[in-house]
């Protein structure tokens, strides 16, 4: 879904997000708008509250993200830095017979800072421990679109884990459950939309094609 992703692009099309009336403001005809007006348009040199892309050292996301947080008290910035989050969803593995439930990072290396830009916020994200810098065109750090963010906020409330396929065609693989349990086959063909595994299975001296579901095999 958003496996075209790159947090390099450059992103000078991005298009900010809308403002809207709350339903309890309704405006008539008579009404004089010019005041709502005012307060509906970005005052001059306002910065925007965007989504940022930080880079930092693989596998210490989280410890960077809880870095940053901190920082965020002591340096008194909650009205400039307002989120941090290490993009991450749920995939299913299938490893000694058993199936769990992982926490799989979608952007390892990365991790999203909501901020309003500025040289004090930037200088207190881009100098956490484990921070490499900002992603952007040359020294100039450029905000996620709003679809972009939309798109990975969606991959990471997605209800239905993803499985973790540890098996290509041509490899042998253990069947382990159902009526071929404990067969060894070899994948003839993966359709990974719905999740099934075609397998040639030796059977009765004659080689047998039998689908199954992903989870219902596992690498020999």
């Amino acid at each position: 879904m958003f496996d075209d992703f790159d947090p390099r692009e450059d992103d000078t099309d991005y298009d900010p997000e809308p403002v809207y009336l709350d339903s309890d403001e309704t405006v008539s005809e008579d009404d004089d708008i010019g005041p709502l007006l005012d307060d509906l348009t970005p005052k001059k040199g306002e910065v925007e509250k965007l989504w940022y892309v930080v880079h930092c050292y693989s596998g210490q996301e989280n410890k960077v993200r809880h870095s940053i947080e901190q920082r965020i008290e002591t340096m008194g910035m909650r009205d400039k830095i307002f989120d941090v989050i290490v993009p991450t969803e749920e995939e299913i593995e299938v490893k000694d017979g058993k199936r769990r439930t992982v926490e799989r990072r979608v952007f390892p290396g990365y991790i999203l800072v909501e901020m309003k830009m500025d040289e004090d916020s930037w200088y207190v994200v881009r100098n956490t421990p484990g921070v490499t810098g900002f992603v952007g065109m040359g020294n100039e750090p450029t905000p996620l679109r709003a679809e972009e963010v939309k798109q990975i906020m969606d991959r990471m409330s997605d209800e239905a884990p993803k499985i973790k396929v540890t098996f290509k065609v041509g490899q042998k693989v253990r069947i382990i459950d159902g009526p071929f349990n404990d067969f060894i086959g070899t994948v003839a063909a993966l359709d990974p939309d719905k999740s099934k595994v075609r397998v040639m299975v030796n059977f009765f001296g004659r080689d047998t094609p039998v689908e199954l579901d992903f989870l219902e095999v596992e690498k020999v």
